[in-house]
């Protein structure tokens, strides 16, 4: 099942999508719903993030290659952060470079997990049961803002800088999915999307051993691999199979939408 979160008509809902048309839905997927009689093209909706996270997890250096050319060890457990709601945008809208951003701007392109229950103390062999579905991150960062400052506040916090989407879906083969990222079009980098340090449920087991997960947490689960610097004008396209393409513009800052 293909859940999405969409605006028309000056009303933001979920909707169920099969094919090109969404079926509304009253509720959610998190609390429960029912199905209406209110069908929508998805040509004609706007798409929104597919969640709005109540705690924004995401997994630091999970795969082995993007760990080493970072200049890291390949982490011995997994290691967990957090990222800001602020930074959160939909498919197809705009990222906004800063006016006063380096040229490192670089993309990574992510594993979104998507909690449908509450979960506290699961087993390794339990903690999937907690899972809704999975959704796409790119996990946007200033290179030299994150080399310079204690915190990341700036260098993957900034608005805009985290892009998900385009859908939640529940349905997916871990094993068997690949990331791909292009560039304007150009592929830029393909792996096995579930080659990771520590899998999906490695994390949820080793978290809710300290913290409970609520219903629309969201887990990024890191990246493999390096960017290019990303520049005003670029598009940034990250499938992952099963799910489908999240697809980003970058722009540059305005001078004028800076000072209001």
């Amino acid at each position: 099942m293909r859940w999405i979160r969409f605006s028309a008509a000056g009303k933001t809902a979920y909707g169920i999508l099969e094919g090109d048309r969404i079926s509304e839905v009253a509720g959610d997927p998190f609390i429960g719903y029912e199905r209406t009689n209110r069908v929508h093209s998805l040509a004609g909706v706007k798409i929104e993030v597919p969640v709005v996270p109540p705690t924004f997890y995401c997994a630091g250096r999970n795969y082995a290659i993007h760990s080493i050319k970072a200049g890291h060890d390949v982490p011995a457990k997994p290691d967990i952060g957090y990222r800001a709601n602020n930074a959160l945008i939909a498919h197809g809208e705009n990222v906004v470079i800063p006016r006063d951003a380096t040229e490192n701007v670089v993309y990574e392109g992510e594993l979104v997990v998507v909690i449908g229950k509450k979960a506290k103390h699961l087993s390794e062999k339990d903690a999937l049961g907690c899972v809704l579905g999975y959704t796409i991150g790119n996990d946007v960062s200033e290179r030299a803002w994150q080399r310079s400052d204690r915190t990341f506040w700036r260098s993957k916090n900034t608005d805009t800088f985290k892009p998900m989407g385009p859908w939640i879906e529940t349905d997916v083969g871990l094993d068997a999915m690949e990331t791909i990222v292009r560039l304007n079009g150009t592929e830029q980098i393909r792996f096995e999307t579930n080659n990771m340090v520590f899998g999906v449920a490695t994390f949820i087991s080793a978290m809710t051993r300290y913290l409970t997960l609520y219903p629309g947490d969201v887990i990024w689960m890191g990246t493999e691999g390096t960017s290019p610097n990303i520049k005003a004008g670029d598009v940034v396209e990250i499938e992952i199979t099963g799910i489908g393409t999240l697809r980003n513009p970058f722009v540059a800052e305005e001078v004028a939408n800076a000072r209001n």
